[in-house]
């Protein structure tokens, strides 16, 4: 980023907070597709409400000193319908389904279009960080954006549609039906050995036809052609979603290294 370009407080800043990765990004005409996009190197040995200090002293990004701020937040999400949704039931069926998160702090998001509510956790060092440098903060869980546009997505056609989200170690495999989630769930995977177990595993369990439904696959993965090889052994339809096709060859998705989920925010928003 070019640090000789003034930010107004007004403006937005997004910070995209991985399990093991950092990043930031905000709106820039003079940038390459009109966004700064700064990846910051995160310690091992810290939190990351710790490297997320030393990145507000570091990061040229964040000297914007911006009062708005919108959080894709990486941590497990617990997916129930709108209709059942009772906060006092919150904690106990996410404790129960995540373990680990005790100390945490739950929040949760509406998915409207899918008539879903999404809780997560966050922990409570990170909100302070976050809290003591914006005034106005919104968080969200990091897949939001990509289910809202693969939602839209799943309309087009008759077949039905099985979609996986590759970043780093883990794949986020989901899909809809009657306007809900039908599946949606979190992998780790260590190879493409893995993602084709998992994929293969959840296609036949919900029943999808090798000939006529469709696997769509997006994110970045190793060994694509043997990845796409192997599950082509099984299944008719596997397509590889491009984000320069996907968004019409939309000018963020030139920029190096940012990743899907953050290109559809700011493309399509939440």
């Amino acid at each position: 980023m070019d640090k000789n370009v003034p930010i107004h407080k007004i403006a937005t800043v997004t910070l995209r907070i991985a399990r093991n990765s950092m990043a930031f990004a905000t709106q820039n005409e003079t940038a390459i597709g009109g966004i700064s996009y700064e990846p910051y190197v995160v310690k091992s040995s810290m939190s990351m409400a710790a490297n997320l200090r030393e990145a507000f002293l570091e990061s040229p990004l964040l000297q914007g000193n911006f009062q708005r701020a919108q959080l894709l937040l990486d941590s497990p999400v617990l997916l129930m319908p709108l209709e059942e949704f009772n906060e006092q039931d919150v904690a106990p069926l996410f404790h129960y389904t995540f373990l680990g998160y005790e100390n945490d702090e739950l929040l949760n998001t509406v998915l409207p279009a899918q008539k879903t509510m999404a809780i997560y956790p966050i922990n409570k060092d990170l909100k302070l960080v976050l809290t003591d440098h914006f005034q106005d903060l919104r968080i969200m869980p990091l897949m939001q954006p990509v289910w809202s546009h693969l939602y839209k997505r799943s309309f087009i056609g008759m077949r039905k549609k099985l979609f996986a989200y590759f970043r780093g170690k883990q794949m986020d495999v989901f899909c809809f039906t009657q306007n809900r989630f039908r599946f949606a769930n979190s992998f780790e995977i260590s190879n493409e050995s893995d993602a084709v177990y998992f994929l293969l595993h959840i296609w036949k369990t919900l029943g999808y036809n090798i000939h006529d439904d469709e696997m769509h696959l997006m994110g970045e993965f190793n060994n694509r052609e043997q990845l796409i090889k192997e599950l082509k052994d099984y299944v008719k339809n596997v397509f590889v979603i491009n984000p320069s096709a996907e968004f019409n060859r939309a000018p963020i998705t030139q920029i190096k290294g940012i990743p899907l989920d953050l290109m559809t925010l700011y493309i399509n928003g939440r």
